[in-house]
């Protein structure tokens, strides 16, 4: 649990930098900020996705995972969770203040359009965004059975230090609300940890792949986000990663009913 907790830590660390940076930043630069953010998400994705040796699984778990998550919204619930992380947190602006201040049409300023995360920090996509990426990759599953079961906490404390350099540029780019990952890191990491006795021996060196690709293609997703290529609900498509963990122990029957089937 010590490396948990320092890869939580880091994380806030490395948000609470980027709030002093982003703080500081113009609409103009926040867009590079972006843009540096989407690119390096979106080669961390490719790199993780490249790892799954069996793409037909690979595609099966993300369509119908994809259909699962849509509907019942995940993606919206941890959306809502980071609203009301936002409302209990953070201190609103007065409703008088903003009623007195003239409207964007009379000043002429740029209007915000929902779901442009580039025109503002954005609390609950930056909560949902940095969740996802810090909690799906190999280093967090693979990191946290060997932290459980050798004491080995060289791969999380490596995490820890990407995690946190990563949340500096999240936070720059779509506010605090990334810090608040630190929470399902916490949770996420430490029951995995704490489970890894029972956990690792079911875990193959096939399934491993095949999560870290089903996870890559989510990051991946996350990528296209920041750079504003597609606007994908990322979390709805969660339910591949168990649905991909099923497919991998069923691997050795369904390579056997493939070559049954002359495929």
């Amino acid at each position: 649990m010590i490396a948990t907790i320092i890869n939580a830590l880091a994380v806030v660390f490395g948000s609470l930098l980027g709030l002093l940076l982003g703080g500081k930043i113009s609409d103009k630069y926040r867009t590079i900020v972006f843009d540096g953010a989407g690119i390096t998400t979106v080669i961390i994705g490719v790199s993780m996705a490249l790892a799954s040796q069996r793409i037909i699984y690979l595609a099966l778990a993300l369509i119908i995972g994809g259909l699962i998550g849509s509907v019942i919204d995940i993606d919206g619930a941890i959306l809502r969770f980071g609203a009301f992380l936002e409302s209990v947190t953070l201190k609103k602006k007065k409703n008088a203040a903003a009623d007195s201040s003239p409207s964007a049409m009379e000043t002429g300023e740029s209007v915000r359009v929902p779901g442009d995360h580039r025109s503002g920090w954005d609390f609950g996509h930056g909560f949902l965004n940095a969740s996802v990426l810090f909690c799906v990759g190999a280093m967090a599953l693979l990191g946290s059975f060997k932290a459980g079961t050798d004491g080995d906490y060289t791969l999380i404390l490596t995490k820890s230090i990407l995690d946190g350099f990563m949340a500096i540029l999240m936070t720059a780019a779509m506010g605090p609300g990334v810090a608040f990952s630190a929470l399902p890191i916490f949770i996420y990491q430490g029951l995995l940890t704490l489970a890894a006795q029972w956990v690792k021996p079911m875990v193959s060196p096939l399934m491993l792949s095949e999560l870290t690709g089903a996870g890559g293609a989510m990051v991946l997703m996350i990528g296209l986000n920041l750079l504003s290529v597609k606007s994908i609900k990322t979390a709805n498509f969660l339910p591949a990663l168990v649905l991909i963990v099923f497919l991998a122990l069923l691997d050795p029957a369904l390579l056997a009913l493939a070559k049954n089937w002359g495929f």
